[in-house]
């Protein structure tokens, strides 16, 4: 998300960041091409007005810190306008209410509703420890019903049946009833989709929300429409009483302009962001972190809470326990370091999130893709055991049939046999005395210049 704005004000920052001083002649033609990246990224225009505007008045009034070059404070007033925009800081669903905590989701046809419904359902049981059923009003559309079942069953969440036959107040309210009997924490009541503001349906939906009183009701909109997604719930607000968005489809949309218009356009927070088609690709929307992003800085606190809860601890401990013994970082630790990668979102999500990432060339970038971790993991489960313990017997016949068993070739071997050794170099340097001190200092070399975020010399 967010590739082509990240890319264009990084660009335009970088022409500031050597300037001796912030005036107003040397900002307005930054200030043209901020503009510019944003009206591109298809943010809308009103808000794109006061974002300039903000940032023009706090660059040109503020006093600069001693400790900041002007350059470096521009960029900071830009990061601060970014995340002002989007709402300071995430704004957690309202769940401190007698049990079942009700939470209506609304939205168009295409949104990526009844998914979004599974994900959040997933994210509460796993994250919140909350017990949550799921039920659909969706009476025109059997088929969305047949999906939520299947999406629970994945989630492990209760699901209520529903038919077309029945009326979708009686349905959400029996849903609520039946929660209670089951003690569920949560209850999340999935509806019709609209393929617009439809006047009928809207008064279902109204009718539905009166008679439940949900403590949160999400719209749920696609953020590849752009500043449209702003607008249309705009117009669902002011038939229906919004506490927040989840946007989805954030994965695909290279642009941002969603993210960016609707807290100023709706006056409403977005609260989760959908990442992935999975049923665990749901995040907490954390403005000051996306800000973050887009600027090139990263996003350390999301990484470190991904490692937190899914690295797989117990394998974490093995490997350093055998490093630490001396024994050898073989083909098969290398898999499951690959593995769980691959559970934390992939070498793309971690590189969006990693301090200095905007500094590399968008060349170099597009070279380290989850495509190419996909094809090492195949490689190397087309070894054999002994292969794996023992790369150094990997020689040209076995590396024609490893390169065959995994539809790649003998380049594209010789390849990972070289990244392992370097990974292999890396993880001797650990082993020894003072060796995370070494290995941080092989990595701050890796970085490019001021790529490690300001990070201080390791010593």
């Amino acid at each position: 998300m967010f590739n082509s704005l990240s890319e264009r004000l990084n660009s335009t920052l970088r022409a500031i960041s050597g300037k001796g001083r912030i005036s107003e002649e040397n900002i307005k033609e930054t200030l043209r091409e901020v503009r510019m990246a944003l009206l591109e990224a298809d943010v809308a225009l009103p808000v794109v007005k006061i974002f300039v505007e903000e940032v023009k008045q706090r660059a040109l009034g503020q006093e600069i810190s001693k400790s900041l070059n002007p350059g470096q404070a521009f960029i900071k007033i830009v990061n601060d306008q970014l995340t002002e925009a989007m709402g300071q800081a995430n704004d957690a669903l309202n769940l401190n209410v007698q049990p079942p905590a009700v939470i209506l989701m609304a939205g168009l046809q295409g949104a990526g509703k009844t998914t979004t419904v599974a994900k959040l359902a997933r994210y509460l049981k796993e994250r919140e420890k909350k017990k949550v059923l799921v039920a659909s009003v969706d009476i025109y559309r059997p088929a969305a019903i047949k999906q939520l079942e299947t999406l629970a069953t994945e989630v492990d969440a209760i699901f209520f049946p529903s038919e077309s036959s029945q009326n979708p107040v009686d349905i959400a309210k029996n849903a609520i009833k039946f929660g209670r009997k089951q003690f569920a924490d949560v209850v999340i009541i999935d509806t019709a989709g609209r393929l617009a503001i439809d006047e009928e349906m809207m008064t279902e939906l109204s009718a539905v929300h009166q008679a439940i009183n949900p403590v949160e009701t999400l719209f749920i909109v696609d953020s590849m429409t752009g500043q449209d997604a702003a607008n249309t719930a705009k117009a669902f607000h002011e038939q229906l009483p919004l506490t927040g968005i989840i946007l989805t489809k954030a994965d695909g949309d290279a642009r941002g302009g969603a993210a960016l218009s609707i807290r100023q356009i709706t006056g409403k927070p977005i609260k989760f962001i959908g990442m992935g088609e999975k049923t665990d690709a749901l995040e907490p929307f954390h403005p000051d972190r996306i800000a973050s992003q887009i600027l090139g800085m990263g996003d350390v606190l999301s990484l470190i809470e991904d490692v937190e809860r899914k690295v797989d601890k117990s394998k974490a401990e093995k490997l350093a326990k055998k490093i630490s013994k001396g024994q050898g970082f073989d083909l098969e630790d290398f898999r499951d370091q690959l593995v769980q990668m691959k559970s934390m979102g992939g070498l793309t999500s971690l590189m969006g999130k990693m301090p200095g990432m905007g500094a590399i060339p968008e060349a170099a970038k597009n070279k380290m893709n989850d495509k190419s971790t996909m094809y090492m993991e195949a490689m190397i489960n087309s070894m054999t055991p002994k292969e794996r313990h023992f790369p150094k017997l990997i020689k040209g016949s076995r590396k024609k049939r490893i390169a065959a068993g995994s539809g790649t070739s003998i380049q594209e071997v010789n390849k990972l046999l070289k990244q392992f050794t370097q990974m292999q170099k890396m993880m001797r340097k650990m082993s020894g005395k003072g060796g995370m001190k070494k290995m941080m200092r092989s990595m701050q070399g890796m970085m490019p210049p001021g790529g490690a975020g300001g990070m201080p010399p390791f010593r």
